[in-house]
């Protein structure tokens, strides 16, 4: 599920961050035009849904403040999924390697090696999958941390533009 939303992401922030960056740069904030996306790609999108937001009921700091706000709100509900697989996932994996070593360990002490040779090989595959899972979790955390990173830059920056003009 992870894998899929993030792909989606991925994606959809190629296509629309390009135009968005070009605008910003040429100091065209005002003029954004979302023209190629649908409406439901713009409410699939956070950033963009905002930015309209900004720029359609821009009458104030506060209103503005607000709006960053929410959106960080968002970005930290967004980055919550990926810390969570980077903790739980390796403790998961914890877990999965010590239930079957009290299994293993009977059979040890039995001399039935064949039970403990099964229990082990559930072990250490638990523990590579919770490594793995907690590894995913962490890389995506990484990416899309710079990713909010650099949203919330663009959008104190529109933020910071507008209040600049309606005091010019």
């Amino acid at each position: 599920m992870l894998g899929g939303s993030f792909y989606g992401q991925f994606i959809n922030r190629n296509k629309n961050n390009q135009e968005i960056k070009k605008q910003l740069k040429e100091r065209e904030f005002q003029d954004l035009s979302f023209e190629h996306v649908t409406e439901k790609q713009k409410q699939n999108n956070d950033l963009l849904l905002t930015i309209t937001e900004m720029l359609d009921d821009s009458k104030s700091q506060a209103r503005l403040n607000k709006l960053i706000g929410d959106y960080e709100i968002i970005a930290d509900k967004d980055l919550g999924k990926s810390r969570t697989l980077t903790k739980l996932g390796p403790m998961l994996g914890l877990m999965g390697t010590l239930i079957p070593m009290g299994p293993a360990l009977v059979g040890l002490a039995t001399g039935d090696v064949a039970s403990m040779a099964s229990n082990m090989q559930v072990a250490f595959a638990t523990t590579v999958i919770g490594i793995f899972i907690g590894a995913v979790g962490f890389i995506t955390l990484q990416i899309k941390q710079r990713w909010y990173a650099d949203d919330m830059n663009t959008l104190e920056f529109i933020a910071d533009s507008i209040m600049e003009e309606q005091t010019a």
